[in-house]
């Protein structure tokens, strides 16, 4: 395992597009996806397992189902994936009509909705929205309008969401309704300045505190979502930073997906661990038990 002093790598697989990093505390697990090839990872702390699940599509999501399986967010919708059988059953698509359009980032919230939202594969400015999708596979529109649906995360109450849609450089908080799933009031609390890249992944402290991964960015950063201030960051030897989880027995190891795309030849020459897992063990933060799809 290569490191240095701050981080070390996880496996030696290489993503074009690594995204998606969530810990299994029960199988003392970090499993994360390359949306782009629709591959789904997953890597053993403890004894070194490593293991690839290959869809049909491209994958953009993951979450943990109290069954034991893995709910996703394709480029064909909603899916159920069983990783001991090796199967992916779909289960409904609200955007079977926008061909162009995949599923990108997307978690559960405390009460085991799962929520993921979409882009256009090209690009094309406000083409996504972010979804709910329901324990009995009903689904909701709950934003339109959005460019690149990307990091959503709640806080340690449950009280309030936060949401980032890339292009605009911001996060958003919205109050939460845990029993009807409903969001309101949105506000921003945090503008991420062009030096810093564009806020992408983002998870949530035992603090609730924001660690939100900068593409463009070569960091993690820790911003308080009160003052909407930068308070702590750590620079990695990638600039395209696209998510992070903690895990670990305590939770206190902080794993974070890189990405290949969008860098030049020149660039990934430089940048040879471009598209690694990393790990930053016993970071001194605690993070939270992600909720699990309500199947």
């Amino acid at each position: 395992m290569v490191k240095n002093e701050i981080w070390q790598l996880v496996g030696e697989h290489t993503c074009q597009l690594g995204e998606s990093p969530i810990w299994d505390a029960v199988n003392e697990r970090i499993l994360w996806v390359d949306i782009l090839n629709g591959e789904v990872h997953q890597y053993g702390s403890k004894n070194g397992f490593y293991k690839i699940f290959r869809a049909n599509s491209m994958i953009g999501a993951i979450a943990l189902c109290k069954s034991g399986l893995l709910i996703a967010a394709t480029q064909n919708g909603f899916a159920k994936i069983d990783l001991e059988k090796e199967t992916l059953v779909e289960i409904v698509d609200p955007e079977e009509h926008l061909k162009n359009n995949r599923f990108n980032d997307g978690k559960c919230d405390p009460a085991g909705r799962f929520w993921s939202g979409t882009m256009a594969v090209l690009d094309t400015p406000e083409a996504g929205s972010l979804y709910a999708l329901e324990p009995d596979f009903s689904v909701s529109v709950k934003i339109q309008r959005v460019g690149c649906s990307n990091g959503i995360a709640w806080s340690p109450d449950g009280n309030l969401m936060y949401y980032i849609d890339t292009p605009t450089r911001q996060v958003v908080a919205f109050d939460f309704n845990i029993i009807t799933g409903g969001i309101s009031n949105k506000r921003v609390i945090v503008d991420i300045s062009q030096i810093d890249g564009y806020p992408d992944g983002m998870t949530v402290d035992s603090e609730g505190m924001l660690w939100i991964a900068l593409w463009g960015g070569w960091k993690i950063a820790r911003y308080n979502p009160i003052s909407g201030k930068m308070i702590h960051s750590i620079r990695l030897p990638i600039s395209n930073i696209s998510s992070c989880i903690f895990g670990g027995k305590n939770l206190q190891d902080l794993y974070i997906t890189t990405a290949k795309i969008g860098l030049s030849l020149d660039e990934i020459e430089k940048q040879p661990l471009a598209g690694r897992l990393f790990v930053i063990k016993n970071t001194g933060f605690q993070g939270l038990h992600m909720a699990k799809f309500n199947d």
